[in-house]
This record gives structure tokens, C-alpha cells and sequence, in this order.
């Protein structure tokens, strides 16, 4: 079994810019309707779980990377990050042709100012 992992870090104040300035075009572009509707019920914290969100995409791309190489075209909303029934995250792959990379364990923070998310994914 091999391990790859990735990590990512982002300024909330960046992507609350990127949503206000867009018209919520940004959100269409990178989150799906799922991650809306669960970042928009946080009501005055949204933006930190906005930013949450998109550090664990970008930590799933990383980790994943190596093993997609050039063969696939993925997308911000293949990856979806939701919250179990404990209030964990998990990661689903909503792209078809990428479904076997399921085994994706992923951990995200965030404060005041930051966001950072870790993923790690287990493949042979």
C-alpha cells in the first residue's frame, strides 16, 4: 500500500473577497450545492468554512496528484467535502472516472484568519 498526503493553507480573508466580488459565481465555480448549503446555515462564521472547504480541495488535488498524473481532467466540484453525522469531514469524489480513489482521509481547521486542511490518501 503506498501513502500520499497533501496539505493547504488559505487566508479566509481571500476567499470571502472571492465570493463577494463575484457575485457568488466563485462558489458555483468551486463548491458544490451541498458545501453551499451546509457553509451558508453557518450564517457569521460561513467564510471560515468556505475557506475550510477549499483548503481540504486543494489538499485532496495535492494528495491525489501523483497517481492521476495527466490521464484525468478534474474539476473543484469532483471533490466534495461534507461532515459525517459525528460532525467529521470526509471527502466524496463525485468524478466517475476517478470513484477508486475513495480511500481519502482528510482533517481541517480554521481561526480567525486562517484555514488549513490535511488529506491523506491510501492506494496500491
Amino acid at each position: 500500500m503506498k501513502i500520499s498526503t497533501g496539505i493547504d493553507i488559505i487566508e479566509i480573508d481571500r476567499i470571502k473577497e472571492s465570493i463577494e466580488s463575484t457575485d457568488g459565481k466563485f462558489c458555483e465555480r468551486v463548491y458544490t450545492k451541498n458545501e453551499i448549503e451546509y457553509c451558508e446555515s453557518k450564517k457569521g462564521q460561513k467564510f471560515q468554512h468556505y475557506a475550510a472547504r477549499f483548503a481540504a480541495k486543494e489538499a485532496v488535488f495535492k494528495a491525489i496528484s501523483s497517481k492521476l498524473g495527466n490521464k484525468y481532467e478534474i474539476s473543484w466540484q469532483d471533490i466534495e467535502i461534507l461532515n459525517d453525522e459525528t460532525g467529521n469531514p470526509h471527502v466524496k469524489i463525485l468524478n466517475k472516472c476517478i470513484s477508486e480513489m475513495e480511500n481519502i482521509d482528510v482533517s481541517i481547521s480554521h481561526c480567525k484568519k486562517y484555514a488549513v486542511a490535511n488529506a491523506i490518501f491510501y492506494y496500491n
